[in-house]
């Protein structure tokens, strides 16, 4: 086993245990490496850290020639939120993808094969799957991360998503615990609020929970949302109430919780980051994320101190943060040891694929035609959400072009949207590739110009299927992932 630095006392090297940092670049800096040295066991890898497989298996090798145990985490849900694939768009299609089709085995299949090569590359620590349950077709943060808005099939897809992960040899991550599906509001900006009562949070949030954990699912996330049924005073994150109470008393969960990004603004607009973190230890949580946005020594110094400090106040028990620590060194000695073990299981490299074609709802395909011509592609596309960020490309103009070269596209946004879109295409036939047209009225008021004009325009949606199906030909992905614009370009060209 690792050996610590001579002279980093117990105090310190267990504030370091509880903290999941990033760093930026490709390669690990000497400061991550001499800090898991002094007792840091996890690391947070983002899109940033990612440029090939063969670049992130010699980063993690680099790593752990410094800490053999070292958790490697990343936020790869597939689908829309791909860290793995950020500059090319994910093999796999996402939660809603795999929510429509509705076959456990199917959701095994993909998390596993997705696992795989997350094992393969040195990552032994995914923050996923989502359970969240998307009961608020508005909200503008989960949507087609979730599997659905009906508790029990989340319930079931949530389980098979966490079997599947670890017996890759992956720990899984599930989360946001309680529930993010029923917000307005993106906690990356602000603090969201559910005002649901008990029953309908125990009926509907808590259920896919329950299945998680009865899975063996090795962590939960923490979600930054005020419950004020559950605890009127303090977010998820930082409530007694929420994380011991309810999470580990009534649901009976042991294993690792870990908090989502303090750097979001909920928690370090409100409390701080320092503040928070230690708020979130003192009431369960064992590891702290930060470094989606924070990814420097100095952040990681910061949070060790304060940790320490509130120790030394008696604001936070040194046995709780021990606990907590020991927690953190729980799970790295289990997924060394699944690592040693291998995948449970053989590769399928092309069940993201199957899996996005039987995800595909086709409507008006009776009478279609598939083009033989290249079309011009009008995406109108919304500002991205925070989680999913802008590198990853997304649409279909890609693979329509590899099917019908010469095939044109731009991106479209705003009132005037519809009618810069026909100019552009000229006499070409149009394919208009829309995310979440029910959220964005600009979207709308775009399609109604094109049906207007051009009846014969084919519409892909690759967000929420929740306005009414439209064009000669509209096809809903439940998704954005490059499977899901192959599995649409497809039946576009016939293939």
């Amino acid at each position: 086993m690792t050996t610590f630095a001579s002279g980093t006392d117990t105090l310190t090297r267990d504030a370091l245990t509880v903290l999941q940092p990033g760093f930026t670049g490709t390669t690990a800096p000497d400061w991550l490496l001499r800090r898991l040295g002094e007792g840091l066991a996890s690391v947070g890898l983002f899109g940033r850290n990612i440029a090939t497989p063969q670049q992130l298996a010699a980063l993690t090798a680099q790593l752990r020639a410094e800490r053999d145990d070292v958790l490697v985490a990343i936020d790869e849900e597939g689908g829309d939120v791909t860290r793995l694939e950020v500059r090319t768009g994910s093999s796999f299609p996402g939660n809603h993808a795999l929510g429509a089709v509705d076959d456990v085995d199917l959701t095994r299949e993909v998390a596993f094969e997705l696992g795989r090569r997350l094992a393969d590359c040195g990552v032994n620590f995914n923050w996923a799957p989502s359970a969240d349950v998307n009961s608020n077709p508005s909200n503008p943060v989960i949507g087609v991360r979730s599997f659905g808005a009906a508790p029990d099939l989340v319930a079931r897809h949530t389980a098979a998503y966490v079997t599947g992960l670890q017996s890759a040899g992956v720990a899984a991550c599930t989360k946001h615990f309680p529930g993010h599906g029923d917000t307005a509001v993106d906690s990356h900006h602000a603090l969201p609020r559910i005002d649901a009562d008990p029953s309908v949070l125990s009926e509907r949030e808590l259920n896919p929970f329950r299945a998680a954990i009865a899975a063996g699912t090795r962590a939960v996330m923490t979600a930054h949302i005020l419950v004020p049924e559950l605890d009127p005073d303090r977010p998820a994150t930082l409530s007694h109430r929420i994380l011991t109470d309810l999470l580990r008393g009534e649901l009976g969960y042991d294993g690792l919780i870990v908090t989502d990004g303090m750097e979001m603004q909920a928690i370090a607009g409100t409390y701080g980051i320092e503040r928070g973190s230690v708020l979130a230890i003192a009431a369960g949580a064992d590891a702290i994320c930060v470094g989606g946005g924070l990814a420097d020594e100095e952040t990681v110094r910061r949070l060790r101190d304060a940790l320490i400090a509130a120790v030394r106040t008696g604001e936070l028990p040194e046995e709780r943060l021990a606990e907590a620590a020991e927690r953190v060194r729980a799970l790295a000695r289990w997924a060394s040891a699944a690592s040693a073990a291998g995948p449970d299981g053989t590769a399928d490299p092309e069940v993201g694929l199957r899996a996005a074609r039987r995800a595909l709802t086709v409507t008006d395909a009776a009478g279609f035609t598939p083009l033989t011509e290249p079309p011009y592609v009008a995406a109108f596309t919304p500002v991205a959400n925070f989680a999913v960020g802008d590198e990853t490309p997304w649409g279909v103009a890609a693979e329509l072009t590899r099917l019908l070269p010469g095939t044109e596209t731009g991106s479209f946004a705003g009132e005037d949207a519809g009618s810069a879109a026909l100019e552009a295409a000229g006499s070409r036939r149009i394919v208009a590739v829309v995310r979440d047209a029910h959220r964005h009225p600009w979207m709308t008021a775009a399609l109604d110009t094109l049906l207007s004009a051009r009846p014969d325009t084919i519409v892909v949606e690759m967000g929420l299927p929740q306005a009414p199906a439209r064009g000669a030909l509209h096809i809903a992905t439940h998704g954005a992932a490059r499977v899901c614009g192959r599995a649409a370009a497809e039946i576009i060209a016939g293939e």
